[in-house]
């Protein structure tokens, strides 16, 4: 249990976040001390100071010998109308995967852990890369990004049935800047767009600080509902769909050949363009169904990264595309954020030609492929139920018998420092109650998770 300074912090943060999203109304009781003390497994005094902490924000009040009630809040009147207001409802995980805290135990988190990508050996390059190009380690360097690492790129893509050529190819701040691109580029504010649900929630908050509408199309084990797609491409004619073809995030998931045909075919009526994101291309096999291949990004762009398979400090991402759409996203690029980074890419370029990289990819994908092995034993002998079984994931989607709520969980386990990402940060409605929750196959071997598991606390 975290010492009472966290935790009493930790504990106001939870009701208030619940008292905001509705879970206890204006002028009604919360729990009593007792009951929090017994529910949530925090001392008297941490539920005590929790309290206090709560009027001094204004959001309850003490009533002698009767309780604490919550107030009537009044939110700020732009509060709706705020870009970052509108994406306030994903911000939670946001936080956590920023965290630095060596102490807790991430099973939320969405990144390989550090000891499985350690074989990049980022210390040993950028000697190489300093000596390499010092006259052009002070410039902006080429709109598209660092030439040599788009050739090797080529290469890279081909290996995945993508066949381009380095004008296709755009470098960006990791992949999160290329689609913020792909949306300022294609995306008026209130236009529709499609999304996986449950799906990426920093795509989502993305989708709402710029002032789209969200239209989640479900996620089944084998790709996106297609009926329910083709609906809504009649009803609504909305011209992006982003959406993950291998090792989706949070299920898992991996698109079947023949729904990714159907797919294609659904575009091509419908006029979409599908942004196939796939940030964890180094970790799954390489021939594994992908739209961008199966399409060579006639109605596709792909996006990729190597924050899962080198690190996630380099900011290194790319999209590839037709060479028209590249040439005229290089020059938004330009235009909102100069440029990417050359002397990042260059490390990568480094890292890419060293003999050691290949063997890195493949101690990187045997770790993904144990860790999901025996994640999935674990927790299957704590009762969970999968939404699918792909034989290599670094998400598992999974619910417990009896829990009909994940962020009750989350938050009973905020208190041992141990975080998990309740389904409703993944839905496009983050206020539905989900049983479900995305869990990292990397950390769920963790000692301090399975006993955890071993309690069965909450379910």
């Amino acid at each position: 249990m975290p010492p009472p300074l966290a935790g009493f912090k930790i504990l106001a943060e939870s009701l208030e976040r619940e008292i905001r999203q509705g879970a206890y109304k204006v002028g009604e009781k919360l729990p009593s001390l007792r009951e929090i003390t017994r529910e949530r497994a925090y001392g008297k005094n941490t539920v005590i100071a929790a309290f206090e902490l709560l009027v001094a924000r204004g959001l309850v009040e003490p009533r002698r010998g009767a309780g604490f009630y919550v107030k009537d809040i009044a939110e700020p009147a732009d509060m709706d109308d705020h870009a970052l207001g509108r994406a306030k409802d994903w911000v939670w995980l946001i936080r956590e995967q920023l965290k630095d805290d060596p102490q807790a135990i991430r099973a939320a988190d969405g990144m390989p852990p550090p000891e499985w990508l350690a074989g990049a050996r980022l210390d040993r390059v950028h000697h190489k890369v300093a000596r390499g190009g010092l006259g052009a380690l002070f410039s902006y360097g080429n709109r598209y990004g660092y030439l040599p690492l788009r050739q090797q790129l080529v290469r890279k893509l081909g290996n995945l049935g993508i066949e381009t050529d380095p004008r296709q190819i755009l470098m960006t701040h990791g992949a999160n800047q290329a689609m913020d691109l792909v949306l300022r580029y294609m995306i008026p504010p209130g236009a529709t767009v499609l999304v996986d649900d449950p799906g990426y929630y920093f795509l989502f908050a993305k989708l709402k600080v710029h002032g789209a509408e969200i239209a989640g199309i479900p996620r089944q084990p084998d790709g996106p509902d297609l009926e329910v797609l083709e609906q809504v491409l009649i009803r609504k004619r909305p011209r992006l769909f982003f959406v993950q073809s291998v090792g989706h995030n949070p299920t898992g998931s991996d698109i079947s050949a023949d729904k990714a045909r159907r797919l294609l075919a659904l575009a091509e009526k419908y006029n979409l363009l599908l942004v196939d994101m796939d940030p964890l291309a180094d970790l799954k096999p390489h021939e594994q169904t992908r739209l961008a291949a199966l399409d060579q990004l006639q109605r596709t762009i792909y996006i990729g990264s190597f924050s899962k398979s080198l690190s996630a400090a380099l900011r290194v991402g790319f999209l590839a595309c037709s060479a028209d759409m590249a040439s005229e996203l290089a020059d938004l690029k330009s235009i909102v954020h100069v440029n990417s980074s050359e002397y990042a890419e260059r490390t990568v370029d480094t890292i890419l030609r060293e003999r050691t990289y290949a063997k890195h990819i493949s101690a990187l994908k045997s770790h993904v492929a144990q860790a999901t092995r025996q994640s999935r034993q674990l927790l299957g002998d704590a009762g969970a139920r999968f939404f699918c079984e792909p034989a290599e994931s670094l998400y598992m989607w999974v619910r417990f018998e009896g829990l009909e709520d994940s962020l009750a969980l989350s938050e009973y386990l905020t208190a041992e420092q141990i975080t998990v990402a309740p389904g409703r940060i993944f839905s496009v409605d983050p206020g539905i109650t989900s049983p479900w929750m995305r869990l990292n196959s990397g950390i769920v071997v963790h000692e301090k998770f399975q006993a955890m598991l071993q309690r069965r606390p909450l379910w």
